[in-house]
């Protein structure tokens, strides 16, 4: 790894850092099979875990959606991180179709409660919960499980949320890190900091210029920025360029659209 300075490889939108990556399967109590990926260090055990919830399924929505993707494919390399990525129920990507339907974020809580088993299982390092958008509803309703360090929520509209869910996170009191696009559709930082005050541990971040999907390279490297520096407090920024293998992936997947 290096910095802007110094010589190596650019980290493009494809660019594809080294990982030990395997398919997992994640198994729910209502007997469902889920399908996903979790991507390790790849010399080394991880020293925190991420585990992630998509945006809305009905609306393109799913575990390959953009920044997660690029959080699969960098941070293992980057800042010794694993990444769960995951396709809630009813929800098809290249990795395959999960089991189920689409339930609107009620059953979903056997999703979230079958990653936070699978972190368990393999014994994954201080995992934190990482919703985006619908996935943001997911955490606040479903989340607050003692085995988690904290989550970070990006773009959270706030529609199925509700405000005993947000008290519940109060009394739950672990860090709640809250990015919320300058641009976005559905909540912007104002209203955000106002919505979210009544949970004393939150920690509202605006971003100028960013919009709800997040598109865009500076955008996705503002947020995995974010991550990090939450997540492993003190770690350096990102760096841009990196010293070793890399490979190139196809930028196939289409961009999310809605929360």
């Amino acid at each position: 790894m290096n910095d802007d300075a110094a010589t190596g490889h650019q980290i493009r939108s494809m660019t594809v850092l080294p990982a030990r990556r395997e398919d997992v399967d994640l198994h729910t109590a209502d007997g469902l099979t889920l399908v996903g990926e979790l991507a390790l260090p790849a010399a080394k055990d991880p020293a925190a875990s991420l585990l992630t919830l998509h945006p809305l399924p009905t609306h393109g929505g799913y575990m390959d959606s953009h920044v997660y993707r690029k959080a699969a494919w960098r941070l293992p390399a980057l800042a010794d991180l694993a990444v769960l990525r995951f396709n809630t129920r009813g929800t098809s990507s290249p990795r395959g179709t999960s089991e189920g339907e689409f339930d609107g974020g009620d059953a979903e809580r056997f999703d979230v409660a079958a990653a936070l088993e699978l972190a368990e299982f393999r014994e994954l390092p201080r995992p934190w919960l990482v919703g985006w958008s619908f996935g943001t509803e997911l955490v606040l309703k479903h989340g607050a499980d003692p085995s988690i360090e904290g989550a970070i929520l990006l773009s959270p509209p706030l529609h199925r949320a509700t405000d005993a869910d947000l008290d519940r996170w109060a009394e739950f009191g672990k860090p709640l890190v809250v990015l919320v696009p300058e641009l976005d559709d559905y909540l912007q930082p104002a209203e955000a900091r106002e919505r979210f005050a009544r949970v004393p541990q939150a920690e509202v971040i605006g971003v100028d210029g960013a919009k709800h999907l997040w598109v865009g390279e500076p955008a996705v490297r503002r947020v995995l920025d974010e991550i990090v520096q939450h997540v492993l407090p003190g770690h350096d920024p990102l760096p841009t360029h990196y010293d070793g293998d890399v490979e190139q992936a196809s930028d196939v997947a289409p961009a999310t659209t809605r929360g």
